[in-house]
C-alpha cells in the first residue's frame, strides 16, 4: 500500500526530478547561447566615434575650400571637400556637354580610386586627381576624365550645422543611389561628412571622350 501511495505522488505531481533538472540544464544552454551571440554581436558591430573613420567628421565652414579651388585634404576620414560652381568655370571645375544643370555645392569623395582601391591624389599641374596605380583620372567632382575606372569617385553625406553643430540644415540631395552636391545654408556654422554614409560614383561617359583625347 505505501509504494502504491508514492506512486500516485510522483505520477501527480506532473514534473519528476530527473525532468526538472532537465529543463533546467535546457534553460542554461539557452541563456549561455543568448550572452555568447550577444557578446559576438557587441564586438562585430563597429562602432565609430566622432572624428574617426566610419563615423562624422564636423568642420567649421572655413574648412570648406573656396569655389572650384583646390580640394581640402581630410586623410583621417579618407575623402576631399570639394566646393563647386560650373557658372564659375575655370581649369579646375568645368561643364560637361552633358550636364544639363549646373553643378553647385559641397562634396566630399572618397579617397580610393573606383578601379582597384589604390589612393589617389590631386595633381595641381594638371588640375584634376589622379590615381598613380593604373592611370585613372576625375575632374574636381569625382567624375571620371579617363579609365580604367568603372565609374566616378563614391561621395559621403555631407550636412549643414548650425552654431550647436546638432540641428542641420541641409543635407546632400540624393539623386537615385548617389549623392548630389549640396548648396550650404547661408547660416551654416559647420558641415559634417559622414564617413559611415557612402554612395557609389555614377558610371557617366568618360569626358576625355568629349575632348576627344581618350589614350
Amino acid at each position: 500500500m505505501a509504494n502504491q501511495a508514492v506512486s500516485v505522488n510522483e505520477a501527480g505531481s506532473g514534473v519528476t526530478r530527473r525532468e526538472f533538472l532537465y529543463y533546467i540544464w535546457g534553460a542554461s544552454i539557452v541563456l549561455f547561447a543568448a550572452q555568447t551571440v550577444g557578446l559576438l554581436i557587441w564586438f562585430l558591430i563597429p562602432r565609430f566615434r566622432e572624428g574617426e573613420f566610419g563615423g562624422q567628421f564636423i568642420l567649421p565652414l572655413e574648412a570648406v575650400p573656396g569655389v572650384n579651388a583646390e580640394p581640402a585634404n581630410f586623410p583621417d576620414g579618407r575623402f576631399w571637400l570639394t566646393n563647386l560652381n560650373t557658372d564659375e568655370p575655370n581649369e579646375n571645375m568645368y561643364p560637361a556637354p552633358e550636364d544639363n544643370l549646373p553643378i553647385i555645392g559641397v562634396v566630399a569623395l572618397y579617397k580610393v580610386c573606383t578601379h582597384l582601391g589604390c589612393i589617389y591624389s590631386w595633381t595641381p599641374a594638371n588640375h584634376r586627381f589622379e590615381c598613380p596605380c593604373h592611370g585613372s583620372k576625375y575632374r574636381l567632382d569625382g567624375r571620371r576624365i579617363e579609365t580604367p575606372a568603372p565609374r566616378s569617385l563614391d561621395r559621403f553625406q555631407v550636412l549643414a550645422l548650425a552654431e550647436d553643430k546638432s540641428t542641420v540644415l541641409a543635407e546632400s540631395p540624393e539623386d537615385g543611389d548617389h549623392y548630389d552636391a549640396l548648396v550650404l545654408p547661408s547660416d551654416t556654422a559647420f558641415v559634417s561628412v559622414n564617413t559611415g554614409l557612402r554612395k557609389l560614383g555614377l558610371k557617366q561617359t568618360p569626358l576625355c571622350v568629349f575632348a576627344g583625347n581618350c589614350p
